[in-house]
């Protein structure tokens, strides 16, 4: 193991030197090992309470270290700390950025694209189909799918985003070889095989109520933006949301019955300005159109532009002219929701452009044999 990376990981098992300690450590020193080398009035002058100065200076637990790094070889668990070039670059920009991620599976470049899904564990039926809706469309469409891997919305989040054959990453309020829930041990075998299960507790940490507010600034820290399907006013959620917002990420919100209580936390973020979602189009319109240009080449990579029959049957009716969504609907047969979805995909594959008023058109790279 690198001499960075060894001794951030003794810095993370110093008593009473936590996350904010060391952020603080990094700002004054480039390299970790020379924490170990300074003095203490060095150590104070950089932010830290004599106390933490001290027991920096007295640690020698180096056996605890090297028996954390022999574990995570045994396991197969990744360490990646923050001044890895292998660590989310997305992740690593936010306040109070974990300083080590413990990671079982593998974090990608691509992976940049992702979209949290978020909502309750004990969801209404409306909820868990429009999850499903959700998560299998975008991780469909190159997108990565970050949850918490927890019951309800994010273990579906999760199976779907796995039955679109996408990537998705769990991120856990535990250490990545305690499975929590216990019912989950299974999905949490294919999301390791399939993207990445991560945490910044070390392993063998114990799920504690504790852990999970904590563990949501990564989990929006990973993603372009927060999709919260369904909230209670006081739940867990908007914690999620909470950090989007103070992480400028965007956060995406499905509108719920009045009365519902599943869906007070997700109408009250609309009030407050999150974005109004019915449809994955809403999401996909709110992205840059570099974004837009990654996922149309990662689409292409997937399926060499291979198309469903629905999307062959939409597009026979575009041409090179631009058509309307009504007129559309009409030749089609279908309904405007189904149509609209279809046309999102074909978007993304680069197949057919938007202009303004709903109108699109056959884009000139297309052949007629696509």
């Amino acid at each position: 193991m690198e001499d960075k990376a060894y001794f951030l990981l003794a810095l993370s098992c110093v008593d009473s030197v936590g996350q904010k300690a060391i952020e603080v450590l990094l700002e004054r020193f480039d390299d970790p090992s020379e924490v170990f080398k300074a003095d203490q009035s060095e150590l104070v002058s950089s932010g830290l309470k004599p106390a933490q100065a001290k027991r920096i200076l007295s640690f020698k637990d180096w056996n605890r270290v090297d028996r954390l790094i022999e574990y995570c070889k045994k396991s197969g668990i990744k360490i990646l700390h923050i001044l890895s070039d292998k660590y989310p670059e997305r992740l690593r920009h936010i306040d109070s950025a974990p300083p080590i991620l413990y990671v079982r599976g593998d974090i990608e470049p691509d992976d940049r694209i992702a979209l949290s899904i978020v909502g309750p564990r004990m969801p209404s039926q409306y909820g868990k189909q429009v999850a499903e809706e959700f998560a299998f469309k975008l991780s469909e469409m190159g997108f990565t799918i970050v949850s918490g891997m927890a019951r309800g919305i994010d273990s579906i989040a999760h199976r779907e985003a796995l039955r679109a054959g996408g990537k998705t990453i769990a991120v856990l309020g535990s250490g990545v070889d305690v499975v929590y829930p216990a019912e989950n041990r299974g999905l949490m075998k294919r999301i390791i095989q399939k993207g990445a299960v991560v945490s910044e507790f070390p392993p063998g940490t114990r799920p504690d109520r504790r852990n999970f507010p904590m563990r949501n600034r990564i989990i929006s820290g990973l993603s372009l933006g927060v999709l919260v399907v369904e909230a209670t006013e006081k739940s867990g959620t908007l914690i999620t949301a909470s950090y989007a917002v103070q992480q400028n990420r965007d956060v995406f919100a499905v509108p719920g019955r009045v009365n519902s209580p599943y869906a007070r936390g997700t109408n009250e973020l609309i009030k407050q300005g999150a974005r109004l979602v019915t449809s994955v189009r809403d999401i996909i319109e709110e992205l840059s159109a570099e974004i837009k240009d990654f996922l149309r080449g990662k689409e292409r990579r997937r399926s060499s532009l291979g198309l469903s029959d629905e999307e062959r049957v939409v597009l026979g009716y575009i041409s090179k002219e631009p058509v309307h969504i009504d007129d559309l609907t009409r030749a089609c047969g279908l309904p405007l929701y189904r149509i609209l979805s279809i046309l999102t995909g074909l978007e993304i594959k680069g197949v057919v452009r938007q202009l303004e008023g709903k109108r699109f058109y056959r884009t000139e790279e297309v052949t007629e044999d696509v």
